[in-house]
């Protein structure tokens, strides 16, 4: 959408530094036509988002290595959507090899695999690349997952760490925003105060590939001298970037 320069609308300089509903004018006791266009437009975005199947042949695709499909236990949509703890549970009869190895990296749909689609591979390729020495276990697509069912996916693995990168909850400025949750010695049972998250990955308007691989890469380096992650483990990295 085009940006009204600053004599025709003195609130776009405003608008233009952030993706939030500010500034967004009336007309009468109302707001303007194109304002209440945008948020129905930015509602239907955030619905899709939500209800779209991931793609998990295109997925693939995006990915380098070999990779590991498997499901949850929720059958469909619907019945995740109604039945969270469904998620979070690896479907019956699900078996993966025991890899032994330091990092297991899981690609999940949750609720927007439009930010899987469009951010997961290019952060997962940043996080491995930061890992030098870390041996990793082949990555796993997960669909209908919630980032518990990382727990499952790592313990069955074998693995120390699990990172999962999940599709966040659509809000009305970003139906694209990614998730990474760090788990140290993951088993099902583990509560979320046993993670570490790294959420809002959308570049431009989020964090970047490269800005949230680092973190998550340092976490994990803090997590493996610990022993531990979540409310343990502190990211001590700088609060914003610089420059």
């Amino acid at each position: 959408m085009a940006i009204s320069v600053a004599g025709d609308d003195p609130w776009a300089v405003l608008r233009s530094a952030t993706r939030a509903r500010v500034a967004l004018g009336r007309a009468g006791d109302a707001l303007p036509t194109a304002r209440e266009l945008e948020f129905r437009a930015a509602h239907a975005a955030a619905r899709d988002a939500v209800h779209s199947p991931l793609d998990v042949d295109r997925l693939r695709a995006d990915l380098d290595g070999e990779v590991l499909v498997v499901a949850s236990a929720a059958p469909d949509r619907a019945t995740y959507l109604q039945r969270p703890d469904l998620g979070r549970q690896l479907a019956e009869g699900t078996t993966l090899p025991a890899t032994g190895a330091d990092l297991a990296v899981v690609l999940a749909d949750g609720l927007s695999p439009r930010a899987v689609h469009e951010h997961g591979p290019g952060l997962a390729a940043a996080l491995l690349e930061r890992l030098p020495g870390w041996s990793a276990a082949p990555l796993v697509v997960a669909t209908q997952a919630r980032v518990a069912l990382g727990d499952a996916v790592g313990a069955a693995l074998g693995v120390r760490a699990v990172v999962v990168l999940i599709g966040e909850r659509p809000g009305l400025s970003s139906a694209d925003s990614l998730g990474a949750y760090l788990t140290w010695d993951p088993r099902p049972g583990r509560v979320d105060s046993e993670r570490n998250c790294v959420s809002n990955v959308r570049p431009p308007h989020g964090l970047s590939y490269a800005q949230a691989a680092d973190t998550v890469a340092a976490l994990l380096a803090g997590a493996r001298e610990l022993g531990a992650s979540g409310v343990a483990l502190k990211d001590e990295g700088p609060a914003l970037p610089s420059g």
